[in-house]
């Protein structure tokens, strides 16, 4: 024991890139490896080494260890369900070494929920509890809206089994599948079901279908912007302060959104507290720059859509129509990182087919 004291005592290097923590992982991996294996204090001798060296890396990428068989253990590196973190996750496990009794993983991989069942709170989440069925909208048909239905749901336990279930979908689909592939989904006792009712374990194979339908219905559709109209909209806050937005007047009128269905948004945070909210001529000059060297990097070409921007309050959003979500992930941190600590950039990534997000810029 005091051998592990003066080891981890000892002054360590910062993390700084996937390189830095792969030596660290694989110089400290024995006794890692001996601590999962024998089942020792796993929190202390592992989970509160390994934190730290992530958090320096990148925050938001999390983990799950255990032992994948008997002379193997299992680092499982997860975004935990968030969709702008899931290519650094991917990237990182890609540059693993060879580490000698490890297997390292990249996100929740699927499992068979007939074999393994999940359990919670009392409650039990496998194939025999849980059924589907899926609602079709005419104006938005390629949405992918998933109804399931628990044996023992009730609206007391509705958080519990809203937990149970989607912690169920990353079991049976995969998390890449599971955050991915599904618009929307609800949760509801069998008998309050609309529609005739599917074994869950066929839900793998109906996302499969649909997706293959998508990729061909849209393969390579692109929207060059160049001629595009756009317009300007002013409105009055609640509390008084002006809201100002332009936006691209022809991709909000584009028959073929669902193309580019992740929604990413850039969100710029300034000091506008002595002008209503809005930057001043130096900060404007910044917000433009900033939103410039997003655009020529996410090029319309490449399936990345500048569809506007709203400033209001002292924050600046830019969104992006995207065809996927990776690259954008990495703009957008690429460029965070080159702003900070000289203003405050938030950024978020999230699937919207129809871009409904933006209909509060649509005259009614």
């Amino acid at each position: 024991m005091s051998f592990l004291k003066s080891l981890f005592k000892s002054k360590e290097e910062p993390i700084n890139s996937y390189e830095d923590f792969w030596k660290w992982f694989s110089k400290n991996q024995q006794t890692f490896y001996t601590v999962i294996k024998d089942k020792g204090n796993v929190n202390k001798e592992f989970f509160e080494k390994l934190s730290p060296k992530l958090d320096q890396l990148k925050d938001g990428i999390w983990f799950l260890a255990g032992m994948f068989n008997d002379t193997t253990a299992e680092l499982i590196l997860t975004p935990d369900g968030v969709i702008k973190n899931i290519v650094f996750v991917e990237e990182f496990v890609a540059a693993a070494p060879e580490i000698k009794n490890w297997k390292i993983t990249a996100l929740k991989q699927p499992s068979d929920l007939g074999k393994f069942g999940i359990e919670m709170d009392g409650y039990t989440f496998n194939e025999s509890k849980m059924q589907f069925y899926a609602t079709e909208h005419s104006s938005m048909p390629d949405e992918i809206d998933i109804t399931i239905t628990h044996e023992d749901y009730t609206e007391d336990n509705k958080a519990i089994m809203t937990n149970g279930v989607y912690l169920a979908l990353d079991h049976s689909l995969g998390e890449l599948n599971s955050v991915t592939k599904i618009d929307n989904v609800s949760i509801i006792a069998p008998q309050n079901a609309t529609s005739e009712l599917v074994p869950f374990k066929k839900l793998k194979d109906f996302l499969i279908w649909r997706e293959k339908e998508f990729v061909e219905k849209y393969k390579g559709l692109r929207h060059n912007t160049e001629n595009d109209k756009y317009s300007g909209l002013e409105a009055t806050l609640n509390n008084g302060l002006p809201l100002i937005a332009v936006v691209n007047t022809d991709l909000l009128a584009w028959d073929s959104k669902a193309s580019h269905p992740w929604i990413a948004v850039m969100e710029i945070k300034y000091n506008g507290e002595n002008n209503n909210g809005m930057p001043d001529s130096k900060t404007y000059e910044l917000l433009n720059q900033i939103e410039e060297k997003v655009t020529a990097e996410l090029k319309d070409s490449d399936g990345y859509l500048n569809v506007g921007r709203q400033t209001a309050e002292s924050v600046r959003e830019v969104y992006y129509a995207c065809t996927d979500f990776r690259q954008p992930a990495k703009i957008f941190h690429k460029i965070t990182k080159e702003y900070t600590p000289q203003i405050e950039i938030n950024t978020d990534i999230y699937k919207d087919k129809y871009w409904q997000s933006f209909n509060r810029f649509i005259a009614h």
